[in-house]
Protein backbone atom coordinates (compact mmCIF):
# COMPACT_ATOMS: atom_id res chain seq x y z
CA UNK A 1 0.00 0.00 0.00
CA UNK A 2 1.12 3.31 -1.10
CA UNK A 3 1.60 5.61 2.03
CA UNK A 4 -0.17 8.40 -0.04
CA UNK A 5 -3.48 5.81 0.29
CA UNK A 6 -2.96 5.55 4.31
CA UNK A 7 -5.70 6.48 6.28
CA UNK A 8 -5.13 9.95 7.92
CA UNK A 9 -5.29 8.58 11.51
CA UNK A 10 -2.27 5.83 10.20
CA UNK A 11 -0.65 8.73 9.09
CA UNK A 12 -0.62 10.68 12.29
CA UNK A 13 -0.04 7.91 14.40
CA UNK A 14 3.00 6.38 12.41
CA UNK A 15 4.07 10.04 12.09
CA UNK A 16 3.40 10.51 16.18
CA UNK A 17 5.36 6.94 16.97
CA UNK A 18 8.28 7.89 15.10
CA UNK A 19 9.03 11.29 16.81
CA UNK A 20 8.47 9.54 19.89
CA UNK A 21 11.13 6.68 18.92
CA UNK A 22 13.05 9.65 17.87
CA UNK A 23 13.01 11.11 20.73
CA UNK A 24 13.45 8.36 22.98
CA UNK A 25 16.97 7.16 21.11
CA UNK A 26 18.00 10.86 21.32
CA UNK A 27 17.46 11.34 25.13
CA UNK A 28 18.84 7.58 25.28
CA UNK A 29 22.43 8.38 23.22
CA UNK A 30 22.19 11.75 25.89
CA UNK A 31 21.88 9.60 28.79
CA UNK A 32 24.30 7.32 27.99
CA UNK A 33 26.88 9.63 27.49
CA UNK A 34 26.13 10.85 31.02
CA UNK A 35 26.34 7.66 32.28
CA UNK A 36 29.61 7.67 30.84
CA UNK A 37 31.06 10.37 32.01
CA UNK A 38 29.61 9.90 35.43
CA UNK A 39 31.14 6.58 35.67
CA UNK A 40 35.11 7.80 34.43
CA UNK A 41 34.32 10.40 37.13
CA UNK A 42 33.67 8.04 39.81
CA UNK A 43 36.40 5.75 38.26
CA UNK A 44 38.58 9.09 38.38
CA UNK A 45 37.42 9.53 42.12
CA UNK A 46 38.45 5.86 43.28
CA UNK A 47 41.52 6.06 41.68
CA UNK A 48 42.55 9.39 43.32
CA UNK A 49 41.67 7.53 46.68
CA UNK A 50 44.11 4.30 45.28
CA UNK A 51 47.13 6.40 44.34
CA UNK A 52 47.13 8.43 47.88
CA UNK A 53 47.20 5.09 50.25
CA UNK A 54 49.65 3.68 48.17
CA UNK A 55 51.33 6.85 48.33
CA UNK A 56 50.73 6.74 51.79
CA UNK A 57 52.06 3.21 52.86
CA UNK A 58 55.77 3.24 55.00
CA UNK A 59 57.00 0.40 53.25
CA UNK A 60 56.39 1.53 49.87
CA UNK A 61 58.32 5.09 50.79
CA UNK A 62 61.10 2.84 52.47
CA UNK A 63 61.41 0.43 49.36
CA UNK A 64 61.60 3.13 47.48
CA UNK A 65 65.44 4.00 48.56
CA UNK A 66 66.42 1.14 48.81
CA UNK A 67 68.47 -1.06 45.88
CA UNK A 68 66.09 -3.49 44.22
CA UNK A 69 63.57 -2.41 46.55
CA UNK A 70 60.72 -3.46 43.72
CA UNK A 71 61.11 -6.82 44.94
CA UNK A 72 59.15 -6.12 48.36
CA UNK A 73 57.21 -3.26 46.95
CA UNK A 74 55.44 -5.23 44.01
CA UNK A 75 53.42 -7.99 45.99
CA UNK A 76 52.25 -5.23 48.63
CA UNK A 77 51.19 -3.08 45.83
CA UNK A 78 49.81 -5.60 43.44
CA UNK A 79 47.45 -6.93 46.51
CA UNK A 80 45.77 -3.07 46.77
CA UNK A 81 45.61 -3.20 42.80
CA UNK A 82 43.23 -6.44 42.88
CA UNK A 83 41.23 -5.07 46.29
CA UNK A 84 40.59 -2.21 44.25
CA UNK A 85 39.97 -3.06 40.92
CA UNK A 86 42.18 -0.97 39.26
CA UNK A 87 44.26 -2.27 35.97
CA UNK A 88 47.51 -1.51 36.74
CA UNK A 89 49.42 0.58 39.86
CA UNK A 90 52.91 1.93 38.65
CA UNK A 91 55.22 3.34 41.57
CA UNK A 92 58.00 5.26 40.27
CA UNK A 93 61.04 6.66 42.11
CA UNK A 94 62.55 9.83 41.06
CA UNK A 95 64.42 8.51 37.72
CA UNK A 96 61.27 6.61 36.65
CA UNK A 97 62.78 3.25 37.58
CA UNK A 98 59.42 1.08 38.38
CA UNK A 99 59.03 -0.34 41.24
CA UNK A 100 55.91 -2.03 40.67
CA UNK A 101 54.07 -3.43 37.30
CA UNK A 102 51.29 -5.97 36.39
CA UNK A 103 53.51 -7.02 34.47
CA UNK A 104 57.06 -8.65 36.24
CA UNK A 105 59.49 -8.28 33.55
CA UNK A 106 59.16 -4.24 33.69
CA UNK A 107 60.16 -4.21 36.95
CA UNK A 108 63.50 -2.32 37.40
CA UNK A 109 63.05 -0.94 33.86
CA UNK A 110 62.95 2.96 33.42
CA UNK A 111 59.39 4.30 32.14
CA UNK A 112 59.60 6.42 29.39
CA UNK A 113 56.10 7.33 28.73
CA UNK A 114 55.50 11.30 28.04
CA UNK A 115 52.84 13.92 30.14
CA UNK A 116 54.41 12.88 34.02
CA UNK A 117 56.07 15.98 34.32
CA UNK A 118 53.40 17.83 36.59
CA UNK A 119 53.50 14.70 39.01
CA UNK A 120 56.95 14.77 39.50
CA UNK A 121 56.53 18.30 40.46
CA UNK A 122 54.35 17.55 43.25
CA UNK A 123 51.10 17.84 41.29
CA UNK A 124 47.60 15.69 41.84
CA UNK A 125 46.10 14.77 39.02
CA UNK A 126 44.03 12.59 36.90
CA UNK A 127 43.97 12.17 32.92
CA UNK A 128 42.74 9.83 30.11
CA UNK A 129 45.33 7.82 27.98
CA UNK A 130 45.24 5.72 25.21
CA UNK A 131 47.28 2.75 25.41
CA UNK A 132 47.20 -0.92 24.64
CA UNK A 133 44.33 -2.15 26.47
CA UNK A 134 42.01 1.11 25.26
CA UNK A 135 41.40 4.00 27.03
CA UNK A 136 42.21 4.32 30.23
CA UNK A 137 41.67 6.54 33.37
CA UNK A 138 44.85 7.60 35.19
CA UNK A 139 45.66 9.10 38.55
CA UNK A 140 48.85 10.44 39.22
CA UNK A 141 50.20 11.02 43.62
CA UNK A 142 53.11 12.11 43.92
CA UNK A 143 54.77 10.24 47.08
CA UNK A 144 56.78 12.23 49.77
CA UNK A 145 58.73 11.10 52.72
CA UNK A 146 58.74 12.40 56.51
CA UNK A 147 61.01 15.84 55.19
CA UNK A 148 58.10 16.34 52.90
CA UNK A 149 60.70 15.50 49.87
CA UNK A 150 59.20 13.69 46.81
CA UNK A 151 60.47 10.64 46.04
CA UNK A 152 58.58 9.36 43.88
CA UNK A 153 54.67 8.77 42.18
CA UNK A 154 52.29 6.61 42.23
CA UNK A 155 50.46 6.31 38.71
CA UNK A 156 47.01 4.27 39.56
CA UNK A 157 45.43 3.05 36.20
CA UNK A 158 41.94 1.41 35.18
CA UNK A 159 40.81 1.01 31.49
CA UNK A 160 37.24 2.09 30.81
CA UNK A 161 34.64 -0.04 30.09
CA UNK A 162 33.15 -0.27 25.86
CA UNK A 163 29.67 1.27 25.25
CA UNK A 164 29.21 -2.31 24.55
CA UNK A 165 29.54 -3.68 27.69
CA UNK A 166 27.80 -0.28 29.24
CA UNK A 167 24.74 -0.97 27.49
CA UNK A 168 24.68 -4.42 28.48
CA UNK A 169 24.95 -3.24 32.39
CA UNK A 170 22.36 -0.82 32.06
CA UNK A 171 19.70 -3.28 29.53
CA UNK A 172 17.93 -3.86 32.35
CA UNK A 173 16.33 -0.41 32.87
CA UNK A 174 16.33 0.35 29.29
CA UNK A 175 14.08 -2.47 28.34
CA UNK A 176 11.79 -1.39 31.13
CA UNK A 177 12.18 2.34 29.80
CA UNK A 178 12.01 1.39 25.98
CA UNK A 179 8.68 -0.98 26.43
CA UNK A 180 6.95 1.73 28.31
CA UNK A 181 7.79 4.68 26.65
CA UNK A 182 6.86 2.48 23.30
CA UNK A 183 3.35 1.74 24.70
CA UNK A 184 2.40 4.87 25.73
CA UNK A 185 3.74 6.46 22.56
CA UNK A 186 1.32 4.25 20.75
CA UNK A 187 -1.14 4.74 23.42
CA UNK A 188 -0.98 8.79 22.64
CA UNK A 189 -0.20 8.76 18.98
CA UNK A 190 -3.28 6.78 18.16
CA UNK A 191 -5.58 8.74 20.53
CA UNK A 192 -4.05 12.13 19.16
CA UNK A 193 -5.11 10.61 15.69
CA UNK A 194 -8.64 10.16 16.31
CA UNK A 195 -8.75 13.10 18.23
CA UNK A 196 -7.35 14.47 15.15
CA UNK A 197 -9.96 12.56 13.40
CA UNK A 198 -12.69 13.70 14.53
CA UNK A 199 -11.97 17.65 14.50
CA UNK A 200 -11.80 17.14 10.46
CA UNK A 201 -15.28 15.73 10.86
CA UNK A 202 -14.26 12.18 10.09
CA UNK A 203 -12.62 13.18 6.54
CA UNK A 204 -9.69 12.04 4.87
CA UNK A 205 -7.16 14.79 3.58
CA UNK A 206 -7.86 14.02 0.16
CA UNK A 207 -11.74 14.28 0.84
CA UNK A 208 -10.88 17.97 2.28
CA UNK A 209 -9.14 19.02 -0.72
CA UNK A 210 -11.48 18.09 -3.28
CA UNK A 211 -14.37 19.49 -0.78
CA UNK A 212 -12.47 22.74 -0.88
CA UNK A 213 -11.67 22.53 -4.93
CA UNK A 214 -15.35 21.95 -5.55
CA UNK A 215 -16.49 24.50 -3.11
CA UNK A 216 -13.95 27.20 -4.48
CA UNK A 217 -15.04 26.08 -8.31
CA UNK A 218 -18.99 26.43 -7.10
CA UNK A 219 -18.29 30.03 -5.48
CA UNK A 220 -16.96 31.22 -8.38
CA UNK A 221 -18.79 30.09 -10.69
CA UNK A 222 -21.96 31.44 -9.26
CA UNK A 223 -23.99 34.19 -10.84
CA UNK A 224 -24.45 35.98 -7.68
CA UNK A 225 -21.53 37.66 -5.50
CA UNK A 226 -20.34 35.53 -2.30
CA UNK A 227 -18.67 37.19 0.52
CA UNK A 228 -17.11 34.70 3.60
CA UNK A 229 -15.46 36.12 6.73
CA UNK A 230 -14.02 34.19 9.85
CA UNK A 231 -15.12 35.29 13.53
CA UNK A 232 -12.58 38.22 13.34
CA UNK A 233 -14.27 39.65 10.32
CA UNK A 234 -11.13 38.28 7.71
CA UNK A 235 -12.42 37.74 4.39
CA UNK A 236 -12.25 34.15 3.51
CA UNK A 237 -14.46 33.97 0.49
CA UNK A 238 -14.51 36.72 -2.27
CA UNK A 239 -15.86 34.93 -5.73
CA UNK A 240 -15.53 36.52 -8.65
CA UNK A 241 -18.70 37.99 -8.90
CA UNK A 242 -18.50 39.73 -6.16
CA UNK A 243 -15.17 41.26 -7.49
CA UNK A 244 -17.43 42.38 -10.19
CA UNK A 245 -19.96 43.97 -8.56
CA UNK A 246 -17.19 45.88 -6.15
CA UNK A 247 -14.65 47.15 -8.61
CA UNK A 248 -12.56 45.06 -6.75
CA UNK A 249 -8.98 43.21 -8.16
CA UNK A 250 -6.58 41.04 -6.78
CA UNK A 251 -6.28 38.87 -3.91
CA UNK A 252 -8.56 40.03 -1.04
CA UNK A 253 -8.29 36.54 1.09
CA UNK A 254 -6.87 37.74 4.87
CA UNK A 255 -7.96 41.05 5.12
CA UNK A 256 -10.24 42.65 6.90
CA UNK A 257 -13.79 42.95 5.24
CA UNK A 258 -14.30 46.41 6.21
CA UNK A 259 -11.17 47.79 4.89
CA UNK A 260 -12.22 45.83 1.27
CA UNK A 261 -15.73 46.65 1.27
CA UNK A 262 -15.63 49.85 3.44
CA UNK A 263 -19.62 50.77 3.94
CA UNK A 264 -21.07 47.43 3.73
CA UNK A 265 -21.70 46.82 7.33
CA UNK A 266 -20.29 43.20 7.16
CA UNK A 267 -19.17 42.74 10.44
CA UNK A 268 -22.71 44.28 12.14
CA UNK A 269 -24.09 40.61 11.21
CA UNK A 270 -20.88 38.91 13.63
CA UNK A 271 -22.14 41.22 16.38
CA UNK A 272 -25.98 40.79 16.10
CA UNK A 273 -25.78 36.69 15.51
CA UNK A 274 -29.02 37.90 13.33
CA UNK A 275 -29.69 36.82 9.65
CA UNK A 276 -30.64 40.02 7.78
CA UNK A 277 -32.31 39.24 4.60
CA UNK A 278 -33.11 40.71 0.83
CA UNK A 279 -31.76 43.86 1.68
CA UNK A 280 -30.94 46.99 -1.31
CA UNK A 281 -27.72 48.70 -1.62
CA UNK A 282 -26.43 51.05 -4.61
CA UNK A 283 -23.36 50.90 -5.45
CA UNK A 284 -22.65 52.72 -8.40
CA UNK A 285 -25.48 52.49 -11.15
CA UNK A 286 -26.10 49.22 -9.92
CA UNK A 287 -28.78 47.75 -7.10
CA UNK A 288 -27.86 45.05 -5.17
CA UNK A 289 -29.59 42.83 -3.16
CA UNK A 290 -27.69 41.40 0.02
CA UNK A 291 -28.64 38.44 2.49
CA UNK A 292 -26.45 38.10 5.74
CA UNK A 293 -26.30 35.13 8.11
CA UNK A 294 -23.93 34.23 10.71
CA UNK A 295 -21.88 30.93 10.42
CA UNK A 296 -23.25 28.86 13.73
CA UNK A 297 -20.98 25.63 14.99
CA UNK A 298 -21.59 23.57 17.87
CA UNK A 299 -24.40 27.47 18.68
CA UNK A 300 -20.97 29.35 18.37
CA UNK A 301 -20.77 32.12 15.94
CA UNK A 302 -17.61 31.30 13.84
CA UNK A 303 -18.08 33.82 10.83
CA UNK A 304 -20.70 35.39 8.21
CA UNK A 305 -21.71 34.68 4.94
CA UNK A 306 -23.21 37.68 2.71
CA UNK A 307 -24.70 37.38 -0.37
CA UNK A 308 -25.09 39.96 -3.12
CA UNK A 309 -27.38 39.39 -6.04
CA UNK A 310 -27.59 42.28 -8.71
CA UNK A 311 -31.15 43.24 -9.24
CA UNK A 312 -30.35 46.44 -11.70
CA UNK A 313 -31.65 44.21 -15.22
CA UNK A 314 -34.19 42.48 -13.24
CA UNK A 315 -35.24 45.49 -11.34
CA UNK A 316 -35.66 47.25 -14.94
CA UNK A 317 -37.77 44.69 -16.45
CA UNK A 318 -40.11 44.93 -13.46
CA UNK A 319 -40.51 48.20 -13.99
CA UNK A 320 -41.36 47.87 -17.35
CA UNK A 321 -43.76 44.96 -16.49
CA UNK A 322 -45.63 47.13 -13.55
CA UNK A 323 -46.15 50.02 -15.93
CA UNK A 324 -47.43 47.56 -18.73
CA UNK A 325 -49.29 46.05 -16.04
CA UNK A 326 -50.75 49.14 -14.91
CA UNK A 327 -51.47 50.82 -18.03
CA UNK A 328 -53.43 47.10 -19.17
CA UNK A 329 -55.25 47.70 -16.07
CA UNK A 330 -56.04 50.99 -16.96
CA UNK A 331 -56.91 50.75 -20.49
CA UNK A 332 -59.46 47.91 -18.99
CA UNK A 333 -61.25 49.98 -16.61
CA UNK A 334 -61.18 53.19 -19.46
CA UNK A 335 -62.74 50.21 -21.39
CA UNK A 336 -65.78 49.21 -18.91
CA UNK A 337 -66.34 52.84 -18.44
CA UNK A 338 -67.11 53.69 -22.35
CA UNK A 339 -68.73 50.58 -22.43
CA UNK A 340 -71.21 51.91 -19.68
CA UNK A 341 -71.41 55.61 -21.49
CA UNK A 342 -72.23 54.07 -24.42
CA UNK A 343 -75.21 52.48 -23.22
CA UNK A 344 -76.31 55.46 -21.25
CA UNK A 345 -75.92 57.31 -24.85
CA UNK A 346 -77.81 54.72 -26.90
CA UNK A 347 -80.46 54.32 -24.56
CA UNK A 348 -80.88 58.30 -24.35
CA UNK A 349 -80.81 58.53 -28.27
CA UNK A 350 -84.04 55.96 -28.63
CA UNK A 351 -85.64 57.43 -25.90
CA UNK A 352 -85.52 60.71 -28.13
CA UNK A 353 -83.24 62.88 -25.83
CA UNK A 354 -80.45 63.65 -28.44
CA UNK A 355 -79.90 67.21 -26.73
CA UNK A 356 -79.14 65.29 -23.27
CA UNK A 357 -76.81 62.36 -24.80
CA UNK A 358 -74.97 65.15 -26.57
CA UNK A 359 -74.66 66.92 -22.89
CA UNK A 360 -73.21 63.66 -21.32
CA UNK A 361 -71.07 62.50 -24.16
CA UNK A 362 -69.48 66.63 -23.79
CA UNK A 363 -69.85 66.10 -19.82
CA UNK A 364 -67.91 62.58 -19.85
CA UNK A 365 -65.33 63.41 -22.37
CA UNK A 366 -64.54 66.72 -20.68
CA UNK A 367 -63.68 65.53 -17.39
CA UNK A 368 -61.91 62.21 -18.18
CA UNK A 369 -59.37 64.69 -20.69
CA UNK A 370 -59.39 67.18 -17.86
CA UNK A 371 -57.91 64.10 -15.38
CA UNK A 372 -56.03 62.77 -17.69
CA UNK A 373 -54.24 66.50 -18.88
CA UNK A 374 -53.74 67.28 -15.31
CA UNK A 375 -52.17 63.83 -14.49
CA UNK A 376 -49.80 63.99 -16.93
CA UNK A 377 -49.12 67.85 -16.68
CA UNK A 378 -48.28 67.33 -12.60
CA UNK A 379 -47.40 63.78 -12.11
CA UNK A 380 -44.08 63.72 -14.20
CA UNK A 381 -43.77 60.14 -14.51
CA UNK A 382 -46.35 57.95 -16.97
CA UNK A 383 -45.82 55.00 -14.91
CA UNK A 384 -47.25 56.49 -11.84
CA UNK A 385 -49.39 58.95 -13.62
CA UNK A 386 -51.41 55.39 -15.43
CA UNK A 387 -51.32 53.74 -11.83
CA UNK A 388 -53.26 56.74 -10.70
CA UNK A 389 -55.24 56.76 -13.35
CA UNK A 390 -56.27 52.97 -13.49
CA UNK A 391 -56.53 53.18 -9.39
CA UNK A 392 -59.36 55.90 -10.05
CA UNK A 393 -60.98 53.66 -12.15
CA UNK A 394 -61.06 50.45 -10.30
CA UNK A 395 -62.29 53.19 -7.62
CA UNK A 396 -65.54 53.68 -9.74
CA UNK A 397 -65.77 50.10 -10.03
CA UNK A 398 -65.73 49.16 -6.30
CA UNK A 399 -68.14 52.49 -5.85
CA UNK A 400 -65.16 54.49 -4.30
CA UNK A 401 -64.28 57.85 -5.31
CA UNK A 402 -60.43 58.22 -5.30
CA UNK A 403 -59.53 61.82 -5.43
CA UNK A 404 -56.47 63.37 -5.97
CA UNK A 405 -55.09 66.51 -4.51
CA UNK A 406 -55.20 69.26 -7.38
CA UNK A 407 -51.79 70.54 -5.92
CA UNK A 408 -49.67 66.94 -6.18
CA UNK A 409 -46.99 67.45 -7.82
CA UNK A 410 -43.55 64.98 -8.78
CA UNK A 411 -41.15 65.93 -11.07
CA UNK A 412 -38.10 63.79 -9.95
CA UNK A 413 -37.61 60.96 -7.34
CA UNK A 414 -35.38 61.65 -4.65
CA UNK A 415 -31.68 60.35 -4.09
CA UNK A 416 -31.43 56.14 -4.23
CA UNK A 417 -35.38 55.94 -5.10
CA UNK A 418 -37.33 55.17 -8.49
CA UNK A 419 -40.43 54.65 -10.31
CA UNK A 420 -40.69 51.23 -9.42
CA UNK A 421 -40.49 52.25 -5.83
CA UNK A 422 -43.19 54.78 -5.66
CA UNK A 423 -45.10 53.02 -7.95
CA UNK A 424 -45.03 50.00 -4.99
CA UNK A 425 -45.35 52.06 -2.31
CA UNK A 426 -48.79 54.15 -4.01
CA UNK A 427 -50.23 51.01 -5.11
CA UNK A 428 -49.75 49.25 -2.09
CA UNK A 429 -51.30 51.90 0.15
CA UNK A 430 -54.11 52.28 -2.03
CA UNK A 431 -55.25 48.89 -2.47
CA UNK A 432 -54.96 48.52 1.43
CA UNK A 433 -57.15 51.88 1.74
CA UNK A 434 -59.52 49.87 -0.89
CA UNK A 435 -59.65 46.70 1.44
CA UNK A 436 -60.54 49.04 4.35
CA UNK A 437 -63.78 50.73 2.34
CA UNK A 438 -65.03 47.08 1.19
CA UNK A 439 -65.02 46.04 4.79
CA UNK A 440 -67.62 49.02 5.55
CA UNK A 441 -70.98 50.22 4.40
CA UNK A 442 -70.69 53.48 4.64
CA UNK A 443 -71.46 55.91 1.79
CA UNK A 444 -69.65 57.63 0.25
CA UNK A 445 -66.22 56.03 0.22
CA UNK A 446 -63.27 58.04 -0.53
CA UNK A 447 -59.76 57.52 -1.11
CA UNK A 448 -57.57 60.74 -1.03
CA UNK A 449 -54.03 60.96 -2.46
CA UNK A 450 -51.56 63.89 -2.09
CA UNK A 451 -47.66 64.44 -3.32
CA UNK A 452 -46.13 66.97 -2.87
CA UNK A 453 -42.78 68.13 -3.42
CA UNK A 454 -40.42 71.21 -3.03
CA UNK A 455 -36.37 71.20 -2.98
CA UNK A 456 -35.65 69.49 -0.11
CA UNK A 457 -38.87 67.20 0.75
CA UNK A 458 -41.62 64.65 -1.09
CA UNK A 459 -44.47 63.68 0.75
CA UNK A 460 -46.89 61.61 -0.10
CA UNK A 461 -50.56 60.92 1.53
CA UNK A 462 -52.86 58.42 1.02
CA UNK A 463 -56.05 58.67 3.27
CA UNK A 464 -59.31 56.26 3.34
CA UNK A 465 -62.54 56.61 5.84
CA UNK A 466 -62.66 53.06 6.02
CA UNK A 467 -62.72 50.44 8.91
CA UNK A 468 -59.59 51.70 10.53
CA UNK A 469 -57.36 49.89 12.69
CA UNK A 470 -57.13 49.00 16.34
CA UNK A 471 -53.55 49.47 18.54
CA UNK A 472 -52.38 46.44 18.10
CA UNK A 473 -53.06 46.07 14.11
CA UNK A 474 -51.39 49.51 13.93
CA UNK A 475 -48.51 48.04 16.70
CA UNK A 476 -48.25 44.74 14.03
CA UNK A 477 -48.64 46.25 11.01
CA UNK A 478 -45.49 46.43 9.57
CA UNK A 479 -43.81 42.84 10.50
CA UNK A 480 -44.00 40.59 7.52
CA UNK A 481 -46.46 38.16 7.02
CA UNK A 482 -49.24 40.09 9.23
CA UNK A 483 -52.27 40.59 7.95
CA UNK A 484 -56.34 40.90 9.57
CA UNK A 485 -57.26 39.79 5.91
CA UNK A 486 -56.18 36.26 6.28
CA UNK A 487 -55.18 34.09 3.40
CA UNK A 488 -51.49 32.81 1.92
CA UNK A 489 -49.66 35.46 0.58
CA UNK A 490 -50.94 38.28 2.84
CA UNK A 491 -49.37 40.60 4.96
CA UNK A 492 -46.70 41.45 2.50
CA UNK A 493 -47.35 44.93 1.41
CA UNK A 494 -46.66 47.23 4.04
CA UNK A 495 -43.78 45.23 4.82
CA UNK A 496 -42.70 45.94 1.38
CA UNK A 497 -43.85 49.59 1.79
CA UNK A 498 -41.49 49.95 5.04
CA UNK A 499 -38.50 48.53 3.35
CA UNK A 500 -38.25 50.96 0.85
CA UNK A 501 -39.21 54.00 2.84
CA UNK A 502 -36.06 52.88 4.77
CA UNK A 503 -33.89 52.32 2.05
CA UNK A 504 -34.97 56.12 0.79
CA UNK A 505 -34.32 57.51 4.19
CA UNK A 506 -37.76 58.49 4.60
CA UNK A 507 -39.86 58.60 7.38
CA UNK A 508 -43.66 56.70 7.97
CA UNK A 509 -46.37 57.74 9.94
CA UNK A 510 -49.86 56.68 10.31
CA UNK A 511 -52.84 57.49 11.91
CA UNK A 512 -55.65 55.20 12.78
CA UNK A 513 -58.61 54.84 14.77
CA UNK A 514 -61.04 51.98 14.18
CA UNK A 515 -64.56 52.99 12.40
CA UNK A 516 -63.00 56.25 11.11
CA UNK A 517 -60.33 55.47 8.82
CA UNK A 518 -56.50 55.39 8.27
CA UNK A 519 -53.89 57.75 7.10
CA UNK A 520 -50.45 57.28 5.59
CA UNK A 521 -47.78 60.05 5.53
CA UNK A 522 -44.51 59.41 3.74
CA UNK A 523 -42.02 61.34 3.90
CA UNK A 524 -38.52 61.61 1.59
CA UNK A 525 -35.17 64.16 1.75
CA UNK A 526 -34.71 65.03 -1.87
CA UNK A 527 -30.96 64.36 -1.08
CA UNK A 528 -30.08 62.00 1.72
CA UNK A 529 -28.49 63.17 5.11
CA UNK A 530 -31.33 66.10 5.11
CA UNK A 531 -33.68 64.65 7.47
Amino acid sequence: MRLTNLRIQWKITFLSFGIVLFSLLLGGIILLGSTIRLQENAIADRLLITGRTVAELPEIRQHLTEPEGWKAANPVVERIRIINDATYIVVLDRNRVRFSHPVEARLGTKAEEAGMEAAFAEHTYTSRAKGELGTAVQAFVPVMNEEHQQIGVVLAGRVLPGLAETIRKQRGYAYVTLLLSLLFGVWGSWNLAKHIKRQMLNLEPQEIARLLLERTAAFHSMNEGVIAMDSRGILTIFNEKAKQLFGITGDVLGRPAEEVVPGMRLSDILKQEQPMHNEELHVGEALIWTSRVPVKLNGRTVGALAVFQDRTEVTRMAEELTGVREFVDALRVQNHEHSNKLHTIAGLLQLGRQDRALDYLFETAEHQEELTRFLTGRIHDPSLSGLILGKIGRGRELGIEVAVDRRSRLERFPEQMDRHDFVLILGNLIENAFDALQAVSREPKRVEISIEQDEEVLSLLVEDNGAGMDEETRRRMLEPGFSTKGGQGRGIGLGLVARIVAKGGGELACDSAPGEGTSFVITFPMRRGEL
